[in-house]
Parts: C-alpha cells; sequence; structure tokens
C-alpha cells in the first residue's frame, strides 16, 4: 500500500493544477450499454472509480431495517473462493483500495487501484460485487460490530436528536429511522435477509459511474461489463416522496449532559428548482462554514453562547430540508435558540446585503476548484452531478451560475424560503427555560 500511497500524494499536485483549467469530461456508454463519465489523466499510474446506486438504505423491506447497511459492511468480507482473511490479504497484494458505503438514497462502491495491477484489482472487486459469501461467522462478525455502533449512538447527543428528528418529521417513511437500523431488527436478519438486499440494492439500472485517471474510454467500457455487468438490471420499487411533517416548536428530550445539541429546521428546496443557486448562496450567508456566516457572528462572536452553529440545506431524493445545529450550555441554549429565530426572521424580512451577497459569491467560486483535488475526488464528483441529473457542462458553468444571481432574487427567495414560525429544534439534554415550549 506504501506504493499506491506516494502516488496519490504525487495525484493531488497533478489535479490540482488540473483544476484551474477546464475538466474535459468523456461521456462513455461500456458495450453493454451502462453509462459513465470519465476524467482520463495519464500522467500518474493509477485510476480511480465510483459507483452509486440509486435505492440505498430506502430499499429495506418492512421489518429489515439496517440489512442494506449491514450487507454494504459484509461486501469484502469473502467473495467466491476467498473467505475473509484470503480477500483482504490479495487486495493488499495488489495495493487496492475499496470502500462500500450506505445512505439513506443510495449505495456506493469506491476503488482506487493502480494501472500495472488494474484486470487483477477489478477482477477482485468483482467477487465482491457479483459473488459476496456471507459467511456465517462474518455475518455474526459485521453484525456484532453494527450492534455496538447503535449502542453507541443511543448515548450521542447529536445522534439522539438526529433520530428523534428524524422520527417526528417521517414517521414510517424509512427517512423517519436510522440506516443502520435498531438492535432488535439487526439482530434479527438472517443470512437470506442479506442475500435479498444485496439483489436489491445492486442493480445496473439505477448506477452511476464515474472514473478519473490512467485509463482509456474504450478500456473503461469494458472494465465497467467485467465489474457490474452481470448484477440484475431492475430493483424493488423506490418509495414514495413524503414531505416534511413537523410544525414549529421545540421538543426537548432528556439527558444527563452539561451541554445541550439542538437540531432545528423545516421544509427546504428541491435541486432541480430553479432558485437553488439563491437558496444555495442565502445558505452560505445565514449559516454556512465557508465564510463568516450572520449566525456564526451573532450567536457565537457577539454573545460566546456555542463553538459553533452552521445550516445547511439538505435535498433528498424523496423530501427536502433546511436543517441546521447549534450545541450550548444548558443555562444559554434557550437564549442562543432566540437568537436563531431572530436571525431567521430578520434575513426573511429584511434579506441580505449587496457586500454579503458579493463575499459569498467570490468564496463560492474561488473554492469550486479546490474540490478537484484528486482521482477520487473528481470520480465522486462525476457520479453526484450524474445522480442529480447535471449535464457534463456544469463543472465549466457552475460558476457563472453563481455570478449569475443577483440581489433581488436571494431576497426573494429569503422571504419565500425561511420561516422562523416553522422551526423546530430538537434539543438533547438539560436545558434551562425550554420546558414549558415543548
Amino acid at each position: 500500500m506504501i506504493r499506491l500511497f506516494a502516488v496519490l500524494a504525487a495525484s493531488l499536485t497533478a489535479f490540482t493544477a488540473t483544476a484551474q483549467t477546464e475538466i474535459d469530461i468523456q461521456e462513455v456508454t461500456s458495450p453493454g450499454g451502462i453509462d459513465a463519465w470519465l476524467v482520463e489523466e495519464n500522467s500518474i499510474p493509477f485510476t480511480a472509480i465510483e459507483l452509486v446506486f440509486d435505492g440505498g438504505a430506502s430499499l429495506d423491506l418492512p421489518g429489515k431495517r439496517g440489512a442494506t447497511n449491514l450487507m454494504m459492511g459484509l461486501i469484502e468480507e469473502g467473495a467466491g473462493d476467498l473467505d475473509a482473511r484470503a480477500f483482504q490479504a490479495q487486495r493488499e497484494a495488489l495495493a487496492a483500495s475499496y470502500e462500500f458505503d450506505t445512505y439513506d438514497d443510495s449505495v456506493t462502491v469506491s476503488a482506487v487501484f493502480l494501472t500495472e495491477n488494474r484486470d487483477e484489482a477489478i477482477a477482485l472487486l468483482r467477487e465482491a460485487l457479483i459473488n459476496p459469501r456471507f459467511d456465517q461467522d462474518a455475518v455474526d462478525r459485521v453484525r456484532g460490530q453494527v450492534l455496538a455502533g447503535i449502542r453507541s449512538d443511543a448515548n450521542n447527543p447529536n445522534d439522539i436528536a438526529n433520530a428523534a428528528f428524524d422520527a417526528a418529521a417521517f414517521g414510517d417513511h424509512p427517512y423517519g429511522s436510522a440506516i443502520n437500523g435498531t438492535e432488535a431488527s439487526v439482530a434479527a436478519l438472517t443470512r437470506d435477509d442479506i442475500v435479498t438486499a444485496h439483489r436489491n440494492a445492486l442493480t445496473t439500472g439505477r448506477v452511476h459511474v464515474g472514473a478519473a485517471g490512467d485509463i482509456s474510454a474504450e478500456d473503461l467500457g469494458v472494465l465497467i461489463d467485467t465489474l457490474i455487468g452481470d448484477l440484475p438490471a431492475d430493483g424493488p420499487a423506490l418509495p414514495d416522496a413524503v414531505e416534511f411533517g413537523l410544525d414549529g416548536g421545540i421538543t426537548v428530550v432528556p439527558y444527563a449532559t452539561p451541554q445541550s445539541v439542538a437540531l432545528f429546521g423545516h421544509a427546504g428546496i428541491e435541486r432541480d428548482d430553479d432558485d437553488f443557486f439563491a437558496a444555495f448562496i442565502l445558505n452560505e450567508i445565514l449559516g454556512g462554514r465557508g465564510v463568516e456566516s450572520r449566525l456564526y457572528r451573532e450567536v457565537r462572536e457577539k454573545r460566546g453562547l456555542t463553538y459553533g452553529v452552521s445550516t445547511f440545506l439538505v435535498p433528498k431524493d424523496f423530501t427536502e430540508m433546511y436543517l441546521g445545529s447549534v450545541a450550548s450550555a444548558n443555562d444559554r441554549i434557550a437564549e442562543a435558540i432566540n437568537v436563531i429565530r431572530d436571525e431567521w426572521a430578520l434575513m426573511a424580512s429584511d434579506g441580505i446585503t449587496q457586500e454579503e451577497l458579493d463575499a459569498a459569491q467570490t468564496y463560492l467560486t474561488g473554492a469550486y476548484p479546490l474540490r478537484f483535488d484528486g482521482n477520487a475526488a473528481i470520480a465522486g464528483i462525476l457520479v453526484g452531478m450524474q445522480s442529480v441529473d447535471l449535464t457534463p457542462d456544469y463543472v465549466a458553468n457552475r460558476n457563472d451560475f453563481i455570478e449569475a444571481v443577483t440581489l433581488e432574487e436571494v431576497n426573494r427567495v429569503a422571504a419565500e424560503l425561511l420561516d422562523p414560525e416553522g422551526l423546530h429544534f430538537v434539543v438533547v439534554g438539560e436545558p434551562e427555560g425550554l420546558e414549558a415550549a415543548e
């Protein structure tokens, strides 16, 4: 792995320079009909590939919550003729890196490999994706790790807040519960449940592929068919859309800790809405992390109520949210919440200034090229763009979209999107002065 890490380090310099110029995205269709995007860069002898399969943990069957997450944790715990230890030994010998992750709306597969080992690295990854063993000893071991994580989350105030917020906002919809499931649901999962989750989650009809590095379009097409061409084409129906189900107010979840944490928010905006870029800039000014936001200035700098406060747009596949988080001492969290509400209301009524807009646009356009800082980052950006139905020219045009937003547009969106009365706060801790507002 040392050689691979050295190659990866060298690639950061090469691609940071590339990111300052135009990124050449090639659209590739494999012989088997699977589409992919490629940024070819032959100066460094390695390639990164990213696969995103739509659906994710939202495809868990009723009563089987956590099955997709457990399945993805087992993918490289043995495949084909190789048990877990033999699989890991072969991966190490090839200096290849594989990662498998589960999210609400997708599962992802990331791979990085040297050009000289490409065929062997892809053959090994193919076995993991097509022929995972799901040996019972591996199932029991990984299940134990998941259960330990669930127990740990149950004692983490931030995770408690997230769980309470999601359950209240989305109820029985998959968004209403954690992707890793509950102790009871995970303990009850069988090997057959895991096999079913594998069949449902990994399908070529819902895959997006991005690649960057030392590979040609022709070779990538062949690689894709080799890697995933034998997966099933179709999967089960995706869940229905769901509206954000919380009205304004405060929910207190008692927890013995000297500092309360709060997750807050209301309904958001769709990623393909014509006003999304205006909302994106608005959020940067209100509570983003790139520039000094209003909330940071008012809650942290002026009053010292917290070490950090931030907000973020969350356009998911089946709903949209505008969320934020803050933590403060139990005797000061009520004040922090009042300041957040006041700033929310002030921006909704009075909007932003031209100076704030200029600063946000300068930061957002200047920071964007820095995201293209290596093969793996670029491959991830390519599939992310595909997942939200962007076109390859978005990379070249994105900063133009940011710069085209006017002050009038941002202030109109502020009035339409920001709903101070609709903000719901889930507070975990022993807050003072909030009990009557539950």
